[in-house]
């Protein structure tokens, strides 16, 4: 053996954890694949293709098989770089056209046979939030700073202080969507791009006022696009610095629009993939820069993704996100503490009981039963009288950092379903988990709800359960239902209810 080789079998292996995430893009898709090397994450491969996913998008918000195929092969160029990850090392999380797109089950369900790991769809705040991470984390600063990221059919703004976003918006402005909108057939005008520019501002009218009040003292962009105007600027010698500046934007609209052509652009002889919708992206950044008054933008090449990768390496963040989430939204709605933690208890209970067979052992099951035990009653907020429709209004329309939009559907569906007539055909349609997980999860928390409906702590003597795949026998103390009618009829009656789910809810 020479020495070289022998240096190298001598070297000292670290403990090595190999991480990757993928992002469903309006524009691209991008994975990313890093090691963890003492605590820290190093990329050590990244995977680009564009999709143009949004320019798939028709007036009925429906995708189009060629852009779902187009889809489709990226994903197949990626298959490759992730064989033999654990499905708990890869995270793929998709974004604006997905959410959009009546019809984005047929692609994910398609993506699943590519890559067998669960596609999320996740909010436009998830999304600004997880940016606003994965910039964090690699532009070290603890003042507060503006982030923004453009991408194909939506733009996210986050203002935070170190690690924290303070607050995070995604608003419907992209560069695929505005090159459809206001650039068609390729022609550049001074009209059609002052008609982007002041589209941008109005949609910023929604959140200018709040986001100048609360200041910043760096604003940082992310994106394709933006590095696409840096690396123009820096190539022609328009600015020294890495920053983008308003005066060097008006410059670039003004030899955008005397050029005329999409085709003609300079812009291919730096980043060729976005020539056809380099306008847009300038017109949006430059509405951008006089709405929120920037003075000078600094790029950072880390965004979604990374954040993505780091919430995977420290599953602590998205935990502690959630919880701030879950404990806000139960504050605004005043629920009930005490009884939140008593069906919670009668649920975890009835969980550890029934075999992996009934129902799964995953983390993000149990997580989620214990959020929907938290959240079932903020509908009460609204009305006593049928609260748990009320309650799934809430949870499936408030913003909420750190679920995805699947998670949120999941806590909608089993609030709303906690008490009284179960209707299957209401259930929603999820990717992440399966019909039967979805009603047997339902059936925990309306036996936690119902087995606590006196609200009472101490009530309930012990009880024996047992699980069958068809049955749940729930057997009390002798003669202790006997003294409680009204409960004995409350169990009758769900019994009933439960038949829907081909489920015999035994008692005595």
């Amino acid at each position: 053996m020479n020495q070289p080789e022998q240096v190298i079998q001598e070297l000292n292996q670290p403990d090595q954890e190999h991480l990757a995430a993928i992002d469903l893009g309006s524009n691209s898709f991008h994975l990313v694949v890093t090691r963890v090397v003492s605590g820290s994450l190093q990329i050590v491969h990244r995977v680009k293709r564009r999709v143009q996913l949004a320019q798939g998008l028709d007036a009925n918000n429906m995708l189009s098989e060629e852009a779902i195929e187009r889809g489709l092969d990226a994903l197949r160029s990626m298959q490759e770089s992730l064989q033999g990850f654990a499905p708990e090392h890869v995270r793929i999380v998709a974004t604006f056209t997905l959410r959009k797109a009546r019809n984005a089950y047929a692609f994910i369900h398609a993506a699943k046979q590519i890559l067998p790991y669960p596609v999320e769809v996740i909010s436009g705040v998830e999304e600004a939030r997880l940016i606003y991470s994965g910039v964090a984390h690699t532009h070290f600063d603890d003042g507060r700073r503006l982030i923004i990221d453009i991408g194909g059919g939506s733009t996210e703004f986050v203002i935070g202080d170190g690690f924290k976003p303070k607050i995070c918006r995604s608003l419907q402005m992209g560069c695929v969507s505005y090159t459809q909108r206001f650039f068609p057939n390729g022609k550049i005008t001074k009209k059609n791009m002052a008609a982007a520019v002041i589209a941008t501002r109005q949609t910023l009218e929604l959140i200018e006022d709040k986001y100048i009040r609360l200041k910043w003292h760096e604003c940082i962009g992310t994106s394709g696009t933006i590095k696409s105007i840096l690396q123009l600027l820096l190539s022609r010698h328009k600015t020294d610095f890495m920053t983008i500046k308003l005066s060097d934007l008006k410059a670039l609209r003004k030899e955008t629009v005397n050029i005329g052509n999409i085709a003609d652009l300079p812009i291919n002889d730096v980043s060729p993939d976005r020539a056809d919708v380099f306008p847009a992206g300038l017109a949006i950044l430059l509405g951008i820069f006089k709405s929120l008054n920037i003075k000078e933008m600094v790029f950072s090449s880390s965004a979604l993704r990374e954040g993505v990768i780091y919430e995977m390496h420290g599953d602590l963040f998205q935990s502690e996100t959630r919880e701030r989430t879950a404990q806000t939204l139960a504050n605004r709605y005043d629920i009930d503490p005490a009884q939140a933690a008593r069906v919670w208890d009668t649920v975890d209970t009835l969980y550890k009981k029934a075999p992996a067979s009934w129902l799964s052992k995953k983390q993000k099951v149990k997580s989620l039963l214990a959020w929907s035990c938290l959240l079932h009653e903020v509908g009460i907020a609204i009305n006593s009288q049928g609260f748990q429709r009320h309650s799934q209004y809430i949870i499936q329309n408030t913003e909420m950092p750190g679920f995805n939009v699947e998670e949120q559907l999941l806590l909608g569906t089993l609030t709303r379903f906690c008490r009284k007539k179960i209707k299957p055909d209401l259930f929603a349609t999820l990717e992440q988990f399966s019909d039967q997980e979805v009603q047997r999860m339902i059936i925990l928390l309306r036996l936690g709800v119902l087995l606590n409906i006196k609200r009472q702590s101490d009530i309930l003597p012990e009880y024996a359960v047992d699980f069958t795949d068809e049955e749940i026998a729930i057997a009390f103390a002798d003669g202790w239902l006997a003294e409680k009618p009204i409960f004995t009829a409350d169990l009758i009656q769900e019994a009933k209810y439960l038949e829907v789910l081909n489920i015999k809810l035994t008692v005595n």
